[in-house]
């Protein structure tokens, strides 16, 4: 959905879910410019209950100009509403009768959504989808310190002050925004109560410690999504502590906050794995969260209660340490005796030398969908672009003995274009506007077999963080380096090898 196609109604409502956290009231806040710079005249409401209370919430209200107002008694029935953060017909947004219905979030789909609806569940905050349909609609928010402002501390406070934001756009937003970094402040020291702190005590006392995989689970009493981050990070300060999962049930959601401590186990990781099929997580390797939806659980047999749900993060939690062999490819090789010999198939894919993008011995960061690479640029380190949008650093001597360059453009496109970062000035170039074609040619060699098991692997580019595979999927060395090892998702092992 485009936000240009909603501009055909006049008489629009705004809607966030009750109990609104900063996270809604930046994106309605955002909605709310964007109709106005529209010539349109709309309304931004919340309904429920309970009226805001939270200092911090009292704080960006009243600082950041937030138009938005409680309507508990709302009964007109708008020609178009729009629901932010939440989805039409979610236990935790008050039923707004309206002739059309539009939804705009970033958590997991729960209901039966409208024809109009953008939901991308990968990201960290509502703020940073309506943010990018913003600037798909060629504005920007630059110039709007507040918003730039509400909304960075919308994503601020759904990733526990930014740990746990994982994907590309969450951070291309907070490069791009200015903001009130005083307000932002004022607005993080008002954020836990008296009754919080009690709560952080509470949680701390009442812990699970499992001692073969060293990790903690701690439950804590329903609270601001951000206490079980600080609850959390605490925790971590203890010997012998490498993993916690901090987490706590209401009603409307089952939150939990991740930390690791080391390479072996990622957070973001965890966070995805405790949530498949019932909610969504992600976040960074040593920080990451995510949410449960209570209405997913009996899909597969377990309660809403508390018991229910402990038992299930615990039974996860095992499962997850159990399931994976770990190979460290700086150390170790294959044993490729009995393993089938495969070539690269003729395949184009995009290249950049990366000296033509930023001088040599420039600390770069290059942005992708799989996370952060940061490294020195070198008159002999190129970028390659897969298939499938992925990113990694090569060789020239490698490169040239692996690809034939073609003199054309590269023209792939994906769901995000991968950025590259000059790390001391902050400045930013998009990948594609420097990409070339190449096709990759014989002469390149492969051991590999299917993996019937989980592994994580630590490649000789980089032992600090791993890449997954699983059933299905490839594990390969290069021929020509043993050490040059390297995970293949299966539904491509076929697309880019055959047997020889």
């Amino acid at each position: 959905m485009q936000l240009r196609e909603l501009l055909r109604f006049n008489d629009i409502v705004i809607q966030c879910h009750d109990n609104p956290d900063a996270d809604a009231l930046a994106s309605g806040y955002a909605l709310f410019w964007y109709f106005k710079k529209m010539g349109k005249h709309p309304r931004f409401i919340y309904r429920g209950r309970n009226e805001i209370r939270k200092s911090n919430l009292l704080i960006m209200v009243e600082e950041l100009k937030v138009p938005v107002k409680y309507e508990p008694d709302f009964n007109r029935v708008p020609e178009l509403l729009v629901t932010v953060d939440c989805q039409y017909g979610q236990q935790n947004v008050t039923l707004t009768k309206a002739v059309n219905v539009a939804v705009i979030d970033h958590h997991r789909e729960t209901v039966d959504l409208p024809n109009m609806s953008e939901v991308r569940s990968s990201v960290g905050s509502c703020a940073t989808v309506i943010w990018d349909m913003i600037r798909a609609e060629g504005l920007s928010v630059r110039d709007e310190r507040l918003l730039s402002t509400a909304l960075y501390y919308g994503l601020y406070t759904d990733t526990s002050r930014l740990s746990e934001m994982s994907h590309p756009l969450d951070r291309d937003m907070v490069d791009e925004l200015v903001i009130n970094k005083s307000i932002i402040t004022e607005m993080s020291n008002s954020n836990i109560s008296l009754e919080e702190l009690r709560i952080t005590g509470k949680a701390i006392l009442d812990y699970d410690y499992y001692g073969k995989n060293k990790y903690l689970i701690i439950h804590a009493d329903r609270c601001d999504p951000n206490i079980l981050g600080v609850i959390s990070d605490f925790a971590m300060e203890t010997t012998g502590v490498n993993v916690c999962l901090a987490f706590y049930v209401s009603p409307d959601e089952i939150k939990f906050s991740v930390r690791s401590c080391v390479k072996e186990v990622h957070a973001n990781e965890v966070a995805e794995f405790l949530s498949e099929d019932v909610g969504g997580g992600g976040g960074h390797m040593y920080k990451a969260g995510g949410t449960i939806r209570p209405e997913k659980l009996p899909l597969i047999g377990v309660g809403e209660d508390f018991e229910s749900v402990f038992k299930l993060l615990q039974e996860r939690m095992e499962d997850y340490f159990n399931k994976y062999e770990i190979i460290y490819a700086r150390s170790m090789t294959l044993d490729t005796s009995n393993m089938p010999k495969y070539e690269k198939l003729p395949q184009h894919m995009g290249y950049v030398m990366l000296s033509d993008v930023y001088p040599t011995g420039t600390l770069i960061e290059i942005r992708t969908l799989e996370g952060d690479i940061t490294i020195s640029v070198t008159d002999d380190t190129y970028l390659m672009i897969g298939i499938e949008g992925e990113v990694y650093p090569i060789k020239k001597a490698k490169f040239e003995k692996s690809y034939k360059v073609t003199g054309e453009k590269y023209k792939g496109k994906f769901e995000y274009e991968p950025r590259i970062k000059d790390v001391a000035s902050g400045t930013s170039k998009g990948i594609f506007e420097f990409a070339r074609d190449a096709i990759s040619q014989g002469g390149s060699y492969i051991y590999a077999e299917r993996l019937y098991t989980y592994v994580k692997l630590f490649t000789a580019w980089d032992d600090e963080k791993y890449y997954s595979g699983g059933p299905g999927d490839y594990i390969a060395s290069r021929e020509d380096d043993p050490h040059d090892m390297y995970i293949i998702r299966g539904r491509l092992f076929g697309k880019l090898y055959k047997e020889v």
